[in-house]
This record gives structure tokens, sequence and C-alpha cells, in this order.
């Protein structure tokens, strides 16, 4: 989907394709760096980070593997439960593993903080965070992020595996959603 499909319904783009393109492929240059020789295991956090999994890992030039999560942190409605829930966990043996957590955003990290301490204590080799978006001024947490695609400020953003409703996800560029649209 074009931005020119969905223009009245962002307030801005923040980014096009080809900048996630080109900042993607200098992250994953750092990554060939930083694993070669090492097979690392690219777990995705779903179903936003889809896209990021997808396009980081053409983008590398060393082998690497893929794996697939999926947590909540939400209720029923909008608000947080203060609970997380693995609703789909890794088919992979983490035991001795370079493991990078691929996710599409992270605002609070409260969900991701849960994670890593989930994830750390199946043993791996090493584990990493990698994230397409931060917003640095809604971080509760603080979590060391080894790979940041942008930082951007604390406005709801879609596209590129981001949704809102389910909406908006196979967007291509990156763009602030206009309060219109969800008010």
């Amino acid at each position: 989907m074009d931005t020119s499909d969905v223009a009245s319904d962002l307030s801005c783009v923040l980014f096009t394709k080809e900048q996630i393109a080109a900042r993607l492929a200098e992250i994953a240059a750092e990554i060939d760096v930083d694993y070669a020789d090492k097979n690392p295991l690219l777990v995705g956090v779903l179903n936003g980070a889809v896209m990021v999994v997808a396009d980081l890992s053409r983008a590398m030039k060393i082998h690497c593997e893929m794996d697939w999560m999926a947590v909540s942190s939400y209720g029923s409605g909008t608000q947080t439960s203060g609970v997380v829930r693995i609703l789909k966990d890794l088919n992979t043996d983490l035991h001795g593993r370079h493991v990078i957590i691929v996710e599409d955003i992270i605002d609070t990290g409260l969900t991701l903080s849960y994670l890593m301490q989930n994830l750390a204590t199946r043993d791996p080799a090493s584990l990493k965070i990698m994230t397409m978006l931060r917003k640095p001024a809604a971080v509760q947490v603080e979590l060391d992020i080894a790979y940041v695609g942008f930082d951007i400020p604390n406005q709801f953003v879609v596209g590129y595996g981001l949704d809102y409703a389910g909406h908006y996800r196979n967007l291509h560029d990156i763009g602030v959603l206009a309060p219109s649209v969800y008010a």
C-alpha cells in the first residue's frame, strides 16, 4: 500500500520505504560484522516485526535462522493489564545460540523487558535487541538496545508492520496516524 492510498489518514510521513531500506541495510552490515561465523537466530515478535525480520534477513550477507514469538501485555481493551502472556512460543532451543530479538517498535519497554528475562533463562550464548523504531520519551524500563533503526517522537505511528485496528501494516512507509482516525 502506498502512502497516497491513505494520505488523508496520516498527519505526516516519518520515513519512506527508501529510508527504511537504507537504514536496514546499515544495520544488516553491522550484524554481519558482529555475528560473522555465529549463525544468529532472529526472533521476530509477531505481528509487527514480520516486515522488519524479512527485510533485515534479506539484507544480511551471513547465514541466519528465524523463529517467531507472539506476546501480549494487553487485556481485552487498549490498557495494559500489567501481565505479559506468551501467545506463541519459540520452536527453537536457545541453548548456546546467539539470539537477536527483532521488534517493530519499543515504547515503554515493559513487554520487551519481560521477554528478555524469559529468554535469558533459556541459556543463549548471547541475547541482543534490534528494533526498527524507539520512542525515547515513552520508555519506562531501560533496555540495552544493540541496533536501533530510528528514534521517533511519542506519537501513534503506522506502516511497515505497525497497525491500527489491524489496518496499515502493509503500508510501505511509516507515518503518524491522524488523530481523526482514532479519536
